[in-house]
């Protein structure tokens, strides 16, 4: 593909030209992530794991049965997590469609959850531009501090790149003061060398965050897709000063599993992004498992997984 990138694509929106496009070696990356998740930590740097994990989440409802019953029964969760003990942080956004924002803002007035919403014709990203834009409005208008947009997959795949960084450009514009999380949905992208040049191109369309996926496509998040991102966001860093976030989402249901992420945003990017601003988890079911290991952690005694809801 001669063209992979527009020129425009290379430029952030602020200035500072991004980094080169470059190729993955798909065997060091996947080298390097497996090396990683086998840091073991000990007991008081878990607990702080485990309360960081709770504090990034971003519980999630998004199927067609919502009701604005369950919006507000998981706004409720997401600000006492545990309701049996109140030194439990609340998690970072609850993230539902845009026809239940007003809801979810009603729900958590008073608390520090942010209400997030997915646009752009979620999850699969095949709409026109004006209705995407609509749908975006929409949810800012309700109340959404966070957009969670697709890219339209078949237009990067085709090799129309600088329609894919249009796209990003104008949503970031609709977006207005709400932040915007770019869904690459890395499991339909095929390879590593795609993964980076989607991340780039959305970064250089103003993406806040950068997110491997939308939960509906198999495989979602993985540590080496997500490494591969991460190293994206560390080449932009670099070379730009820019700061971007980062979100993992689908596929990840365990504390373990979260430490072996927390562990590789740490060695790749530093305690900087060890924060729920630049890294979130997009995974409502990984809450309760992280729960039930902070108790065990905390008093010796590993509970029932039925004392929380499921969600």
């Amino acid at each position: 593909m001669s063209q992979t990138l527009a020129p425009r694509a290379l430029e952030l929106p602020g200035g500072g030209r991004l980094p080169r496009v470059g190729a993955v070696d798909a065997v060091a990356l996947e080298a390097r992530a497996a090396e990683l998740a086998k840091r073991s930590i000990k007991r008081e740097s878990k607990l702080f794991a485990l309360d960081l994990a709770i504090r990034m989440m971003d519980l999630t409802t998004l199927e067609g049965a919502d009701t604005p019953g369950k919006v507000r029964a998981l706004s409720a969760k997401a600000i006492r997590p545990d309701p049996l003990d109140p030194s439990v942080p609340s998690v970072a956004a609850v993230c539902v469609y845009p026809s239940l924002v007003r809801v979810a803002r009603r729900a958590l007035a008073g608390s520090t959850v942010k209400v997030a919403s997915v646009a752009t014709a979620f999850p699969s990203g095949q709409s026109a531009l004006d209705v995407k834009l609509e749908d975006v409005r929409a949810a800012v208008e309700a109340g959404a501090d966070e957009i969670d947009m697709v890219i339209d997959r078949g237009a990067f795949l085709s090799g129309r790149i600088g329609q894919v960084y249009d796209e990003v450009v104008a949503v970031k514009d609709a977006c207005g003061a709400a932040h915007l999380k770019v869904i690459l949905e890395t499991g339909e992208l095929g390879t590593y060398d795609a993964v980076r040049r989607a991340s780039l191109v959305a970064i250089a369309g103003g993406a806040d965050f950068i997110k491997t996926s939308t939960g509906k496509v198999a495989p979602a998040a993985t540590l080496p897709v997500t490494l591969c991102m991460l190293e994206v966001i560390r080449d932009v860093h670099e070379e730009t000063g820019a700061v971007i976030g980062m979100k993992p989402a689908g596929g990840i249901r365990t504390a373990k599993q979260a430490i072996q992420y927390l562990c590789l945003v740490h060695e790749t990017l530093g305690a900087e992004w060890l924060t729920p601003d630049l890294f979130r988890f997009g995974a409502s079911s990984l809450l309760n498992d992280v729960l039930l290991q902070l108790r065990k952690q905390r008093t010796g005694i590993y509970r029932s997984p039925d004392e929380f809801t499921l969600d």
